[in-house]
């Protein structure tokens, strides 16, 4: 909670500047609004909506919550307080609801289609600069797991990484006495041989990146013969249009940097009444 409320603190700074124009000069006493939708979607945003109402001082009562279905035209939440606060918070406000529920509808659609397969959903580190945490809860919202948060989650060896190593089942075993011991160290891989390279070297998830399906099958059927315990992670190119092709492959997860960077904004607006 003190991350959100920092965050929330920080948003405010930024759009008043050295405070809102209209702020000596508005009417006094209290006025109602109400936060409505203009698009359908899933909503999100809320918990960080509630730190910034108790922050700036106005009372909110929030009619949809985060995860539910909201449609163009529905209430989102109800607000009262006095003019200046109101009309200062309006755009904090709604960029949050806005910029969090795109990302829970986007992962949502992912979602639904990835009911019954078994398949974990999973987000990226592709997330715009200081908006990890907040980018991030809005796909949980949407239904999908986190991926890393940091690189201090997980030791992953990307192609980047692969380039520095010459001896990778080496460089493993000498990782291993350095990171924590619950600490998964995952590999990325892009052919066979260098599945069957890594899972030899003691990897213990394998990112099938920019596999076609029926590789991956391939991949799948060698892990279940040899190495059951490794779990495998399809990623790279993976859309809306593609990824039943992916539920089916056998993998354990499946991860999509377009949950979050693609995702676009819900229209909401704000309405004095």
């Amino acid at each position: 909670m003190i991350n959100i409320k920092k965050f929330v603190k920080n948003a405010i700074i930024e759009d008043n500047g050295r405070g809102d124009l209209f702020f000596d000069v508005a009417p006094k006493g209290r006025f109602t609004a109400r936060a409505i939708a203009k698009s359908d979607g899933v909503m999100a945003g809320v918990k960080y909506a509630r730190v910034l109402a108790r922050t700036e001082k106005f009372d909110c009562k929030f009619l949809k919550l985060d995860g539910d279905v909201i449609k163009k035209g529905d209430v989102l939440a109800i607000l009262e307080g006095k003019a200046s606060i109101l009309l200062s918070s309006e755009r904090t406000f709604l960029n949050m609801l806005q910029h969090a529920s795109g990302i829970a509808t986007m992962a949502n659609k992912f979602a639904k289609l990835m009911e019954g397969s078994g398949v974990v959903l999973l987000d990226t580190r592709k997330t715009r600069p200081q908006l990890r945490d907040f980018e991030k809860y809005a796909s949980r919202v949407g239904g999908a797991i986190n991926h890393r948060l940091g690189l201090d989650d997980c030791l992953m060896l990307k192609d980047t990484h692969l380039r520095t190593i010459d001896n990778l089942e080496e460089f493993i075993k000498k990782a291993r006495k350095r990171i924590s011991w619950i600490t998964k160290i995952e590999i990325e891989c892009e052919s066979l041989d260098q599945v069957k390279e890594a899972m030899n070297a003691g990897g213990d998830i394998i990112m099938c990146d920019n596999m076609t399906p029926s590789l991956i099958k391939e991949v799948v059927k060698f892990r279940n013969e040899k190495y059951p315990h490794i779990l495998l992670e399809a990623s790279g190119n993976i859309s809306l249009e593609t990824i039943g092709d992916y539920t089916k492959t056998g993998v354990d997860a499946i991860s999509s940097g377009s949950i979050i960077h693609q995702a676009t904004w819900l229209d909401f607006s704000m309405k004095f009444d």
